[in-house]
């Protein structure tokens, strides 16, 4: 047999096995990991025994060609790791990882530090292979492999937080875990000289390098998605040349960590270009990352164990007690950071409080995985590493991987059961029943129907579906309880409550995706906060349900920057886009607590009861009215903007109506093929029309604003530009306070566009575009004399005192307008100062 037939051959006789325990590991409910290592075990011990027995072609042939399957340390890096590190990446959830993001890079970073200090100190006191080596080792099991962690995490319905941030732990953890490697190894071979401080520079500068080249690299490729639309296979392509171009660009010419480089591509493609490809794509863009992401890992994990079969034999009573103290001293570097690190984070805000039941999961479940099988395999067919290191390296290192499979793994569920992690609570309980009583009564209902449509016999229907005895039938209460349930009380019951409508809104927005209303963006920015607010109701109930309503109409971060951006340099884009992302996230929201409501009135009621509807209608209608002031604040000021969004959203729906008719139009056999196809592309045309967000246009030139002023509607052009020079504009939000009664006050306002509204002692007056305020202090000179706050978004031009008074004395029709107006003011207020008002002289 050939060189390239044996190879083929091995690879398709591991992929064969490979494809046999993915039955098993759903039956026992075991990590996929440990059964592959199992059967990379019995492989490689039946190949040894076997291959040169007689009649054993076959297995010859394996062995031979497992022989030339041989991969150098380099081959090992740069094949296997780009589909592992991009398909984390893809597969998490980048808006609730944003929200955890210090807490995942703390721990991360530390924790991989921690780890590697504390297992090279312990195994360098009681060996003399040398510190770098045990640091090196060290950074090797410093990875981890979260799937069973989150597999366990998911069956418990623990916060999706929690989930995020030990999967985005785990992915950072891989990239700095494979920085320090890369340090230590050249430090190893020679290559780079032992300083702690040139060491540390070098890890940050790798850091952030490779997370710009990967970021950089994943705006190009989403550049080029605009012209691949349409064209799933040139999609998916471009992203499996991104994974691997990023790290080998990265790692090779620049000499960054490549790992980062693809973590960083990884998460600017979910976030660019996901909004760029279609649904139908990017599911089975995901599927194929998922199907290479499995075939690395079965191919790491078998290679490894047959590997393992040529080392463990060697494995002697002082290797057993070296392995103990490595497995020790991981379990300690683990707990510092969950019991030391954490709660400090939590004190400072940086995340949510984490259950002792869950951190007991998380430690003993913080399994080793195909990332430390590469690094361990790239060390042992490293010709510049010593042989004895070689050795020492890829059986502990192994023998580790092998104790969180078949030791961790298969504990890690009676663990959760002795923690009580795996029990429904009474609540629950009551809530199954009452949900099955409820589900058999409607199928009681359905099989009825479906028998009298085909006209079966009541006896018949009967042996399918029994009616129950009318002694055992429940009985709803006035208030419409099941009397005869287990009790749900109030506060249980909302909360479960609000989890459902919470789960139900996720549903809906990918419903909204699916018909084509909402964009994948804006989906993606609902469903985070879906998602927080589901950590928040399993955290404080109600009152975190109320925190998440109140959150989502507050202004982010992004948008303060933007507007920091537009007060300081002047630009606009930044603010417009927010402005413009905050009414349409605003307006989709609205339409998805509607659809609450009723879901509330039709779903929910039958079974948490009225009361606990009820109290749910409440709160959903305190939610409705936050989102409805918020939208208000937009529309007053942005009114065209606003009505130019709704219709977008009509005709997006109409789209998605007249595209269902189309095809009941060819499933009727009404048009041929041809003529739907030719519909189709009329109707995709049409539909990139309308996936484009309008713009908004927040920044007006100064002159136009100031046409905008009554009292400088008479002058002329040299006048309005003498002016000009004289403002400069401010963009406020809804409820920003511009003006504090008592405050000295150094400014004057002409509103421009928005509504502020006075707040005197006994009255509130609004005012207008084109109508000014302040102008009280700078005249008398004494202290504001009321409070000022914007209603809208407004857009203000503010002129200084000293500047008041130079145009003041230019223009005596102006400053008898702006004394009159002050004076009325006054006399509107009186305890605001003296009746008359005149401008004061400049102090010369």
């Amino acid at each position: 047999m050939s060189d390239v037939v044996a190879v083929i051959f091995v690879i398709a006789v591991l992929l064969a096995l490979v494809s046999l325990i993915l039955p098993l590991a759903d039956r026992f409910a075991l990590p996929n990991a440990m059964l592959l290592a199992g059967l990379g075990l019995v492989v490689g011990f039946a190949l040894s025994a076997l291959g040169h027995l007689p009649g054993m072609e076959v297995v010859g042939d394996l062995v031979s060609g497992l022989s030339m399957l041989g991969l150098s340390a380099d081959a090992f890096l740069f094949l296997f790791l780009p589909p592992l590190l991009f398909t984390a990446a893809l597969t998490i959830d980048v808006r609730l990882l944003y929200d955890e993001l210090a807490a995942v890079l703390l721990l991360a970073v530390v924790a991989v530090v921690v780890a590697t200090a504390v297992v090279g100190l312990a195994l360098d006191a009681v060996t003399e292979i040398g510190l770098i080596a045990c640091l090196l080792l060290g950074s090797i099991v410093a990875t981890t492999d979260p799937a069973a962690v989150l597999s366990i995490f998911r069956d418990l319905g623990a916060p999706r937080r929690l989930t995020t941030l030990v999967a985005g732990e785990s992915l950072f953890n891989d990239a700095a875990a494979i920085a320090i490697f890369t340090l230590l190894l050249d430090v190893l071979v020679g290559a780079r000289d032992l300083n702690v401080w040139a060491g540390g520079l070098a890890f940050l500068i790798e850091f952030i390098g490779g997370v710009l080249v990967g970021h950089v690299f994943a705006r190009l490729v989403c550049l080029l998605l605009n012209r691949m639309r349409n064209t799933p296979v040139a999609e998916i392509t471009v992203s499996v040349s991104l994974a691997y171009l990023s790290y080998l660009i990265a790692e090779h010419y620049l000499g960054v960590s490549g790992v980062l480089s693809v973590v960083s591509a990884g998460l600017t493609f979910v976030v660019q270009g996901r909004p760029r490809i279609h649904t139908n794509t990017w599911k089975p863009l995901v599927h194929i990352w998922q199907q290479l992401d499995f075939w690395a890992n079965s191919l790491i994990f078998l290679l490894t164990a047959i590997l393992a079969t040529r080392l463990l034999p060697a494995m002697g009573l002082v290797d057993l007690g070296l392995l103990l103290i490595l497995v020790l001293a991981a379990l300690v570097a683990r707990a510092f950071v969950l019991y030391g690190l954490l709660p400090m984070l939590i004190q400072v805000k940086l995340t949510e409080p984490v259950g002792g039941g869950h951190k007991a999961v998380i430690l003993w479940g913080g399994l080793r995985g195909a990332v430390t099988m590469v690094l361990a395999l790239s060390i042992s067919e490293n010709p510049a590493v010593p042989t004895e290191v070689q050795d020492f390296v890829a059986l502990l290192a192994i023998g580790y991987v092998f104790f969180t499979l078949f030791v961790a793994a298969p504990s890690l569920r009676p663990l959760m059961r002795l923690l009580g992690l795996d029990r429904l609570d009474p609540t629950e309980l009551a809530l199954r029943d009452r949900v099955m009583a409820l589900s058999q009564t409607q199928i009681r209902e359905q099989i009825a129907a479906v028998g009298r449509d085909y006209g079966f016999s009541p006896e018949l229907v009967a042996k399918v579906a029994p009616e129950q005895p009318a002694g055992e039938q429940p009985e709803p209460s006035e208030d419409g309880e099941d009397e005869r349930e287990a009790p749900i009380d109030q506060e249980s019951g909302l909360r479960v409550g609000l989890l459902t409508l919470a789960n139900r809104e996720k549903e809906l927005y990918l419903e909204h995706l699916a018909d084509g209303t909402v964009s994948r963006r804006m989906v993606g920015h609902r469903m985070a906060i879906a998602d927080r607010a589901i950590d928040r109701v399993k955290d404080s109930g109600v009152a975190g349900y109320e925190e998440s309503a109140r959150a989502e109409v507050i202004l982010s971060p992004v948008f303060a920057f933007a507007l920091w951006l537009h007060r300081r340099f002047g630009l606009t884009k930044p603010l417009a886009r927010q402005v413009a992302d905050r009414f349409e996230s605003l307006l989709v929201s609205e339409l998805v607590v509607r659809e609450l409501r009723r879901f509330n009135r039709r779903a929910v009621r039958p079974v948490l009861g009225a009361k606990t509807s009820a109290a749910l209608a409440e709160l959903l209608a305190k939610r409705l009215q936050l989102v409805e002031d918020a939208l208000a604040a937009v529309e007053l000021q942005f009114p065209a903007f606003a009505e130019s969004l709704r219709l977008l959203y009509l005709a997006r729906a109409g789209l998605r109506l007249e595209e269902t008719a189309y095809r009941r139009n060819l499933e009727e056999s009404l048009i041929s093929r041809e003529v739907y196809n030719d519909l189709q592309r009329a109707l995709d045309d049409r539909r990139l029309a309308v996936e484009q967000q309008p713009a908004l246009d927040i920044g007006e030139g100064l002159n136009q604003m100031l046409r905008r002023v009554k009292i400088f509607e008479r002058l002329d052009r040299s006048k309005i530009m003498f002016i000009a020079r004289l403002l400069r504009p401010r963009f406020v939000l809804p409820g920003e306070e511009i003006v504090r009664f008592g405050e000295r006050g150094n400014t004057m306002y002409f509103i421009a566009t928005g509504t502020v509204e006075v707040r005197l002692p006994d009255q509130s007056i609004p005012l207008g575009p084109g109508e000014f305020f302040g102008e009280l202090a700078l005249l008398t000179k004494k202290p504001r004399t009321a409070d000022v706050a914007a209603l809208s978004y407004c857009h203000l031009m503010v002129l200084d005192g000293r500047d008041l008074r130079r145009l003041l004395r230019t223009d005596a029709a102006l400053k008898q307008a702006i004394e009159a107006t002050a004076e009325a003011r006054l006399a509107q207020n009186p305890g605001g100062g003296a009746k008359a008002v005149t401008a004061p002289e400049e102090s010369r």
